[in-house]
This record gives structure tokens, C-alpha cells and sequence, in this order.
């Protein structure tokens, strides 16, 4: 398969040269893990593999969807060891970042958690750092891990049945998923940037505590 790797890192090809169906889903974890890894290769590549016989299809689609589950739990529970409490403390020492976000992001998590979760799974980037405010606040793991099974075998299989049905010109998927990423990415970097905007340019009240009162110093004399 090497002659016909494309664009996917030497590891990658090693790894589903040696181990088959349970390379692509060990690529895959470790994709969840560490974010800028291309699952935009791994998929399409593996779905190319089975279409060669190298892996059957069924087996391609089970472990990377497998994979997918594995990474995703591991950083749910990194979340889970954070804590809230850790979780507000860093928040706390960092600039710009109040505690009154944290608790909007907790309620917006509470709110529509579920929905986050199984969609993420088909948004680059965030389909990684979902898991960890599910963790965090301790979703249900069997809930979680429900959604995300699904979510991921959305995905997986739609992009492993891509490659397999391109065969050698798998790698149009990868450019294509490249261009979504890289549009997601700038549409993240500009969330960010209009954050820190507001931070800057608009004073706003004090952060507020999980009680509800105000962390703002009344000045004596004063009600």
C-alpha cells in the first residue's frame, strides 16, 4: 500500500501494513488524543486498504469506529480528573477568562450537552475537545460513550466508504476534509480573537460565584 499512501505519514502506512483493520483504529485514537493528527488520511486510506483487500471493509469500519471510542474516553476522563473546582482555579489565573464564563459554558453544556456531543463527533478539532467538559461534568459514561459511538460511526463510515469506492483516488477525500478543517480552524481562531475583543474593550461586571454573588468589592459605606 506504501506506493499508494498519497499523502499519509509513513506511520500511518506501518502501522495499517503491519496490524491491518487494528492499525486504523490505533491511528485513529491517537488522532482523538492529539487533534492535529489527519483523520482526513486515516479514514479514506483505510477505506483504499479494503477496497485492495489488504482489510475487510466490516473490520475497517469496526475498529476505527473503535478507536474513535477508545480516544474519546481517555479524554473524558482527563476532564473527569480535572474537576470544576481545578478547572475554575486555572480559569481564574488566566487573563481575559472569568468565572462567569466557566458557569455559562457549564449551563450551556447542561443545556444541550447531548446534541454537542453526538454532532461533534463530525467537527474537526472539537470533535476531540467535546470530551472533555463531558468529563468535567460528568456526563453519564454510558451515555457518553452511546453518542459518541454513534456520532463516530457516522463519520468514520462515511469517509472509509469514500476511500473505498475512490480506490486510488482516495486522497480527493483527504482534500476535501482538509478544506472543511481549515474553515472550522479559522472560524475557531475568530471566536477566540472576537473574545478577546470583548474582554478588552468592554468593561463588564465582576465574575460571579457558583452562589450567585458577586465577586466585585462594594466600596465601604456604600450598600
Amino acid at each position: 500500500m506504501a506506493a499508494e499512501a498519497g499523502p499519509a505519514p509513513q506511520w500511518i502506512n506501518s502501522l495499517m501494513d503491519t496490524l491491518g483493520a487494528p492499525g486504523a483504529g490505533l491511528a485513529i485514537a491517537l488522532e482523538n488524543l492529539f487533534p492535529p493528527l489527519p483523520s482526513e488520511v486515516i479514514l479514506p486510506l483505510a477505506g483504499f486498504a479494503a477496497s485492495t483487500g489488504q482489510m475487510n471493509l466490516l473490520a475497517a469500519l469496526l475498529w476505527t469506529t473503535a478507536g474513535s471510542v477508545v480516544g474519546a474516553v481517555a479524554l473524558y476522563g482527563l476532564g473527569a480528573l480535572l474537576g470544576r473546582d481545578r478547572l475554575v482555579a486555572v480559569a481564574a489565573r488566566l487573563p481575559l477568562v472569568k468565572v462567569a464564563d466557566i458557569e455559562k459554558t457549564e449551563a450551556w453544556f447542561l443545556k444541550h450537552g447531548t446534541k454537542a456531543v453526538f454532532f461533534g463527533r463530525m467537527i474537526p478539532i472539537f470533535r476531540s475537545l467535546i470530551s472533555v467538559p463531558a468529563g468535567v461534568e460528568r456526563m453519564p459514561l454510558p451515555v457518553f460513550t452511546l453518542l459518541t459511538t454513534l456520532g463516530s460511526a457516522i463519520w468514520n463510515t462515511i469517509f472509509v466508504l469514500a476511500g473505498y469506492l475512490l480506490g486510488e483516488n482516495w486522497a480527493e477525500v483527504s482534500s476535501v476534509v482538509s478544506a472543511y478543517s481549515k474553515v472550522v480552524l479559522v472560524g475557531a481562531v475568530l471566536a477566540v480573537l472576537a473574545f478577546v475583543a470583548v474582554r478588552v474593550f468592554k468593561k463588564g461586571p465582576g465574575s460571579r460565584r457558583r452562589d450567585g454573588s458577586d465577586t466585585t468589592a462594594t466600596p465601604a459605606g456604600r450598600p
